[in-house]
């Protein structure tokens, strides 16, 4: 796992890139934010789509929805990039939307989209 640090003013955001799956399951997520936290000091985290279980966009295995409640329970902003119009579920579409719409989660297409949305979304 390569960690990089964007940082602005008091924002800092942690660019995650592996080879590996990160996000797999709720304590691969809650090892990754520890890492991040204790490791850089970092709240706020870009994931790219690669690097997330496929179970997690299919919104009936609940693997999203217990992952990200760990995020917000922590106080950890996530960003995952991708290509996210891949997938055909409504459901999932209208969560993503939703996601966006707030400031702890964001499903976006590229990197530079998610440091400015996780730059401006306050916090540290």
């Amino acid at each position: 796992m390569n960690v990089t640090i964007d940082q602005k003013g008091d924002s800092k955001v942690a660019i995650v890139k592996s080879s590996e799956i990160l996000l797999g399951d709720v304590q691969s997520a809650l090892d990754l934010m520890a890492v991040l936290r204790y490791d850089h000091e970092c709240h706020k985290i870009i994931v790219h789509q690669s690097n997330v279980a496929e179970d997690f966009f299919d919104l009936k295995t609940r693997l999203a929805g217990d992952i990200l409640q760990k995020f917000t329970n922590y106080g950890v902003q996530i960003a995952l990039v991708g290509d996210f119009e891949a997938y055909n579920s409504k459901s999932l579409r209208d969560f993503i939307y939703e996601c966006n719409q707030g400031r702890q989660v964001f499903f976006l297409k590229d990197e530079e989209a998610a440091l400015q949305a996780l730059h401006r979304s306050g916090g540290q």
